[in-house]
């Protein structure tokens, strides 16, 4: 790209004039809308005639009018000044948290009892902000916080993660539901005993997640062992997709159950008292959190935006 105008000394002062002149405003009109005497004006344009190598103006009765090289540069000028405007807009949009990318992390029950909501509003109250959301556990999420991937998450201090790599504030506990198929068979028992869930396959995280360690405590305090007849992954549609199709029962956040119960699987009526360590809001310790991080957060949480 050529820049041979501006090494030769145009600048904004010159786009203004032009762009004014081609309104069909006068040279006297134009230069008390820039502030400035007629004759300044007319050496503006007559410094635009030098630097553009061509006449850009001739008499017109008792004024001016351009010529087509003049009315050209005006109409490039008014693209010119109207992209810097919305520059200038884009500019305050991103520092006053309403435009921009902001990435958010949350386990599965936050991302649906809390993170859900939320975005319902940020889309009306920020409605050019790009959001984006990763679901996992509190492990991978406070992976991709510490490295900088994600700008906050809704998750657990995780395991071989110091904590004074975190600033947190802590949200509420996550109780936990046993789902099946609708049909089951312990559906139709008015109460099933926890003895009667190890006759069935379970379909749970990896070993040594909080979901699991949960699981098995809970059973371990009732003389249970831990389930034989066991399917292990991390993939929620997967859980959800062996639950409807076989006699699986699965451990889901309470959130999670309650939101697709109603079509996609059964709670069944047994508390066995399920529920994992509280999650929280987790940014990188003494991190300054832009606009839209601070505003989101506190969509999540509930409080005044800071």
């Amino acid at each position: 790209m050529s820049d041979a105008l501006l090494r030769r000394g145009l600048k904004l002062t010159h786009l203004r004039l032009l762009a004014l002149l081609d309104h069909g405003e006068g040279l006297g009109s134009a230069a008390g809308t820039l502030g400035m005497a007629q004759p300044a004006a007319s050496r503006l344009l007559s410094e635009a005639e030098r630097i553009a190598g061509c006449a850009l103006r001739r008499r017109d009765g008792r004024g001016i009018s351009l010529t087509p090289e003049g009315r050209a540069l005006s109409r490039r000028a008014r693209r010119i000044l109207s992209e810097l405007s919305d520059t200038e807009h884009e500019l305050r949009e991103i520092s006053a948290g309403l435009s921009g990318d902001l990435r958010i992390g949350a386990v599965t029950g936050a991302a649906m009892d809390r993170v859900l909501p939320a975005l319902r509003r940020a889309r009306l109250e920020m409605p050019k902000l790009r959001i984006h959301v990763e679901v996992g556990n509190s492990e991978v999420l406070g992976e991709a916080l510490a490295e900088g991937r994600i700008d906050l998450a809704l998750a657990r201090l995780p395991q071989g993660h110091p904590a004074e790599l975190f600033d947190l504030k802590p949200l509420g506990p996550e109780p936990v539901a046993l789902v099946v198929r609708h049909g089951h068979r312990l559906l139709s028992t008015p109460s099933p005993e926890p003895e009667m869930l190890l006759e069935y396959d379970w379909v749970l995280p990896e070993a040594g997640t909080i979901l699991y360690d949960t699981v098995i405590d809970q059973l371990a305090r009732r003389g249970l062992p831990a389930p034989k007849r066991r399917i292990t992954t991390s993939s929620f549609l997967l859980t959800l997709a062996l639950v409807q199709r076989s006699n699986a029962i699965a451990p889901l956040a309470r959130a999670v159950a309650d939101q697709f119960a109603t079509e996609t699987c059964a709670v069944l009526p047994l508390d066995l008292g399920l529920s994992v360590a509280p999650y929280a809001l987790m940014t990188r310790a003494g991190a300054e959190l832009l606009v839209a991080a601070r505003r989101f957060g506190a969509l999540l949480t509930g409080a005044p935006p800071g």
